[in-house]
């Protein structure tokens, strides 16, 4: 089950673990050590109900000496400076016979961006996105690996690694405002990353990269000019695309998918053998996150976007992580069978539920989707989120791991 240091603190560590283990009668607990800013809902916290999170943080001790001439160094959370929340859970858990793993925000950290823009993506009119670091850059890849690391030297069971790719346009910011409509289109290269480092991979690859950039930026002045901005499907294809411009923007997504499958490896191999990499898949919550609604096609369909391939991560990590963002257990099975032909083992494949709307208001929606997990063998199965749910939906995890034992 996924928590927060902040539930730890509040609630005391103590009780969470006991909710979780006994209550919601669950083997683990996955902690946020690294992790952006958010204002979130608390039912059950005894000292917050509304919080803000103290984004761009870790949530545990470094070791210095692994960032040891990097441009981008961590930030220690201000719960961090006095205890270590890592290690004491780590002590805790171990007592109880639960398993540790971290979950790890890598490259969406607007502290970072914003106090190091030349790591962040690029538009293609040259506007950084300091909510979002790039994965082509190198100062960016070696803080990922020395944040693995350091990590991993807990002793923890799984590195659940959230944002080890690219991100959209509207992934971003707080109040964020865009008016103008322009396009499903218009939105998706508005968001695409023309850096010097993006560039030169996709010249690596072939591509020409300077063309590529040229068209995203007239295609989208055309657009702000008001020249079929709202035109294009609800659902973004790459065959939509290619109606556009020739093979050459393809080239540059498909130089992408490369930057983040390497990635992946490199953090992988930087944890070492004895704590496994899941890389958290999140085009389902790309669908689904806000309404638990996802509609259109299955969700790893949409991955490519993100520079997201299924196939081919799954050889450079341990866990491919779908999060399983939808009310409906038939819309679930769908996204399932969808991800299973990808992976070579199907064991491979772990998911993601929301025990809480908008996803799940009963226990026998949750024992539907539990038992669609059972049935394809899935590795792991997690649950979103302690500190975010009613403390009846630790109840409903029990009830549906039980009835479908």
């Amino acid at each position: 089950m996924l928590a927060f240091a902040t539930d730890l603190h509040d609630e005391g560590l103590d009780a969470v673990l006991g909710n979780v283990q006994e209550r919601a009668g669950v083997d683990g607990l996955t902690l946020a050590v690294a992790y952006h800013d958010a204002r979130d809902l608390f039912p059950h916290n005894p000292l917050h109900k509304v919080r803000y999170l103290e984004g761009g943080a870790v949530f545990f001790r470094p070791d210095e000496s692994l960032y040891e001439g990097l441009q981008l160094q961590p930030r220690v959370a201000e719960l961090a400076q006095t205890v270590d929340p890592l290690g004491d859970l780590c002590a805790a858990a171990g007592e109880r016979g639960m398993d540790v793993n971290a979950w790890v925000v890598f490259l969406h950290s607007d502290r970072l961006g914003f106090a190091h823009p030349e790591c962040s993506t690029q538009n293609a009119f040259g506007d950084r996105y300091l909510t979002d670091l790039c994965p082509s850059n190198p100062e960016v890849r070696a803080y990922a690996r020395a944040l693995a690391s350091d990590v991993a030297r807990y002793g923890i069971s799984t590195i659940l690694g959230e944002s080890l790719h690219f991100h959209g346009l509207t992934h971003g910011y707080h109040h964020e405002r865009y008016f103008e409509e322009l396009g499903t289109v218009g939105t998706y290269l508005l968001g695409l990353c023309f850096c010097a480092h993006c560039l030169a991979a996709a010249r690596r690859a072939g591509v020409d990269a300077e063309m590529v950039h040229r068209f995203v930026r007239d295609e989208l002045e055309r657009r702000f000019a008001g020249d079929g901005s709202s035109d294009g499907p609800e659902e973004l294809t790459r065959d939509l695309l290619v109606t556009l411009e020739d093979q050459q923007l393809l080239g540059y997504l498909d130089a992408r998918v490369e930057t983040v499958t390497s990635l992946v490896a490199e953090v992988s191999a930087a944890a070492g053998e004895d704590t496994s990499v899941a890389f958290l898949d999140l085009s389902g919550a790309e669908k689904g996150f806000a309404t638990g609604q996802p509609a259109g096609d299955a969700a790893p369909t949409i991955g490519w976007q993100f520079g997201i391939d299924v196939a081919s991560l799954a050889e450079a990590c341990d866990i491919i992580e779908a999060t399983g963002y939808a009310a409906d257990p038939d819309r679930l099975r769908a996204d399932l069978d969808a991800y299973q032909p990808l992976l070579t083992d199907p064991s491979q494949l772990g998911l993601i539920l929301r025990p809480m709307p908008p996803d799940c208001r009963s226990a026998d929606n949750l024992a539907a989707k539990i038992a669609l997990a059972r049935e394809r063998g899935l590795k792991r199965v997690d649950f979103y989120h302690y500190g975010f749910c009613r403390l009846r939906s630790l109840d409903w995890v029990r009830q549906s791991l039980t009835s479908t034992s």
